[in-house]
């Protein structure tokens, strides 16, 4: 059976709205339900049962599909948590050769990642005796992280040597065995037995170093800490992430503008900004701290993330001045979801943010915002975070329902010729006005009109429905919250599709 004739059998399912939808094929499920999912409730779903839903898909497609999703999941779409997810529900199915073990070795990029698997893997394995935690280490999981635990230094290790890990590093290392390469290496996991790793030169360990020490006065502390801001800078040795994170604080620290000069100038650079591998909607957070913050240094600081976020769109391809796009963000009520408990951002941000980055490629382009309407919004593009802080400001205007036919009935009713359209939408889109409207119809009267015109559906939600089938001429799914997720549209405009790209990983 070709790709071609699975699609055609795509079931007809209700969505969450009720709505009629079509159900994915379970590879495509699974790739929208991992590159969607931060482990944490969705609107429609909870964690637990996206969980299990993606466990249950593990067991539906093989185990190279998974191993090279868990893969893409972490080296391209830059996610943490969910693809050692997928390597634990990936052990429990395969128990033949290593790929298990390669798969692990490619994943675990970090030395804190090697905790956070064996935790996962506790979490889905319980031991059935209550005087352990962990039930037995698959072998081919053990041997992955064997190989991890040679990659990484003293400082990478200690940097995450914490003791309130339900996993830590010390326990990892009896549990995992790995065989040091040399002399040097053992003697590294020795102090990893013994608890004598140097302590490594952080923002965390310098702050907390110096919040022990007794002042004599308010502005004594005050000028200790903004020295201590200033030579963590001036230092090199601060992370681009921990600079990103820190940025109100070094605001509010009153540090000297020569030295927010020298953060600027890192955050800019676009060496520095394609070597960290944030998640767009990481600018968008930042930026929302620094614009609260009345300082001198304010507007230089959101200007360097706007240039950050700029580098961040600088590959995106298949746009020539020719290009006629249209750009369609859902800001429905279920886009309003976090995309974690501890986060101030939503599916709707993310979804605003992608789009401003696309829309900064484009220069035939028309960008909206939709909901129980349909509203084009114009603005300039090459202020990405502004104009997404714009579009946030308008919550409201345009309802809150999902009535995504609105536009494409726009485009008839007003003519417009499109080559591309692209919806960015968690897919839960239905009709509230009560007349049966659906968007699978609309389009189809709109490929009469414009019969070259192209859909891409950016899924935001993960939640494994459609609203037309894929088997429709020119209509194409894409999935995820990173700037990566304009790789697999390359990919689609050279003939391939996002499962293309997936299994031509190596593992």
């Amino acid at each position: 059976m070709n790709w071609n004739s699975k699609l055609k059998e795509q079931m007809t399912v209700t969505n969450h709205e009720g709505a009629k939808a079509y159900a994915m094929t379970p590879e495509l499920e699974l790739y929208t339900a991992v590159v969607t999912a931060s482990l944490s409730d969705l609107c429609y779903e909870k964690q637990d049962e996206r969980v299990k839903r993606i466990a249950a898909l593990v067991g539906k497609v093989s185990p190279e599909f998974v191993a090279r999703l868990a893969v893409y999941a972490r080296t391209q779409m830059h996610l943490r948590s969910i693809p050692l997810l997928l390597l634990v529900e990936l052990a429990k199915v395969h128990n033949g050769d290593d790929l298990v073990a390669r798969a692990v070795e490619k994943t675990v990029l970090r030395a804190d990642e090697i905790m956070e698997l064996l935790m996962c893997y506790q979490w889905r394995n319980p031991s059935a005796d209550p005087r352990k935690k962990l039930g037995k280490l698959s072998r081919q999981m053990q041997n992955g992280l064997q190989r991890a635990f040679n990659r990484f230094d003293e400082y990478q290790f200690a940097k995450y040597d914490r003791d309130n890990l339900e996993v830590k590093l010390r326990d990892a290392l009896f549990l995992v065995h790995p065989k040091a390469k040399d002399e040097q290496q053992q003697a590294l996991f020795d102090k990893i037995v013994n608890r004598q790793l140097e302590t490594p030169y952080t923002w965390e360990t310098e702050l907390s170093a110096l919040g022990q020490q007794p002042f004599a006065s308010e502005e004594e502390k005050t000028a200790a800490f903004r020295q201590k801001w200033e030579e963590l800078v001036r230092s090199g040795k601060l992370g681009y992430m921990a600079l990103m994170r820190n940025l109100r604080n070094l605001l509010q620290a009153d540090v000297s503008f020569a030295d927010l000069q020298v953060v600027c100038d890192r955050l800019s650079d676009a060496v520095q900004v394609a070597k960290s591998k944030q998640l767009p909607f990481r600018y968008l957070s930042a930026y929302r701290e620094v614009e609260q913050v009345n300082s001198t240094g304010t507007s230089a600081l959101m200007s360097a993330l706007e240039t950050a976020v700029r580098h961040s769109a600088a590959n995106i391809e298949g746009f020539d001045e020719n290009t006629r796009v249209l750009i369609a963000s859902d800001v429905s009520g279920s886009m309003w979801t976090r995309v974690s408990a501890k986060s101030t951002v939503r599916l709707f941000d993310i979804g605003l943010l992608l789009s401003m980055l696309l829309k900064s490629r484009c220069q035939q382009v028309i960008a909206g915002i939709f909901g129980d309407i349909w509203r084009v919004v114009n603005m300039p593009s090459d202020n990405i975070l502004m104009a997404t802080r714009q579009l946030e400001r308008l919550e409201g205007k345009v309802g809150y329902s999902t009535n995504g036919y609105k536009v494409v009935d726009w485009l008839v009713e007003k003519k417009q010729v499109m080559d591309k359209v692209m919806m960015f939408t968690d897919m839960q889109m239905w009709d509230s006005t009560g007349r049966d409207c659906t968007f699978e119809r609309s389009w189809r009267r709109y490929k009469q009109f414009a019969p070259h015109a192209k859909l891409y559906l950016f899924d935001l939600g993960g939640y494994g429905q459609l609203p037309l089938r894929l088997v429709e001429p020119d209509v194409y799914l894409i999935a995820g919250w990173s700037d990566r997720v304009f790789d697999v549209l390359t990919a689609m405009d050279k003939g391939g599709d996002a499962l293309s790209v997936i299994n031509s990983i190596e593992v």
